[in-house]
């Protein structure tokens, strides 16, 4: 058991500064086309199913599916579905988001990250067949509307394992993360802050959420890019 699994198995979470998700990630491959990866946020699209009327909030989104030893494959587009019991406020509506491209979806950087996840999680359970969705998102800042990285609030996705990737942050303040155990009790709280700092949940056991975001300058564009990637058993 690696020491990041520990951690995991024991508190149901781990953060991990830029510098040791990148260690991890090469592990696993290369990140050769980092910038083209990153840079592929510009091209997100609104999110239009914001039940709150925010227009902060652009994505794209993919599906993969994996076999107990075999390859990680880009499944055919498919809605995002989430029950409210999970999304009090964008849950039980089909949602049919902009995909993932293609350039994107078969890169180098994103067969990495799929490969570390894969290992890491399978490291907690085992032969497993599993259901991947990824999520491109840029929350953006403004001076009349904050952005909200997780508006349903603290919460749960309904999926066993959860990566938070920061893509890039820009002009920003706030962002906190905080996890909570199944009581709703803080276990910790941090800030992704540099390209590649992650945040690692079990999400059956622990509740978590982001504080909203804000323009340091409110002249300027300011904007939180993350991926986030879930594995759920299938």
């Amino acid at each position: 058991m690696t020491d990041l699994t520990r951690q995991i198995s024991d508190t149901g979470f781990a953060f991990l500064h830029g510098a040791a998700m990148r260690a991890e990630l090469l592990r696993h491959g290369t990140l050769a086309d980092w910038a083209v990866f990153s840079a592929s946020w510009d091209a997100l699209e609104i999110d239009t199913y914001m039940a709150d009327g925010g227009r902060y909030r652009r994505r794209r989104h993919a599906v993969f599916a994996a076999q107990p030893g075999g390859a990680i494959l880009r499944q055919a587009d498919q809605p995002h579905y989430q029950e409210v019991n999970y999304n009090a406020l964008n849950g039980g509506v089909a949602r049919w988001f902009a995909p993932m491209t293609p350039e994107v979806a078969q890169g180098a950087s994103l067969g990495t990250i799929l490969s570390f996840c894969r290992s890491l999680f399978e490291s907690m359970a085992p032969e497993r067949a599993w259901h991947i969705e990824l999520h491109q998102f840029r929350i953006e800042a403004r001076r009349d509307e904050a952005g909200q990285p997780t508006p349903e609030g603290m919460h749960r996705d309904g999926v066993d394992y959860v990566l938070v990737l920061l893509i890039n942050r820009v002009n920003i303040a706030s962002g906190m993360t905080t996890v909570h155990d199944l009581e709703r009790n803080l276990l910790g709280s941090f800030t992704l802050t540099q390209p590649l700092d992650a945040a690692l949940v079990h999400d059956r056991r622990v509740y978590h959420g982001v504080t909203a975001v804000e323009p340091l300058d409110a002249g300027k564009a300011a904007y939180r890019d993350v991926l986030v990637v879930t594995f759920r058993a299938g």
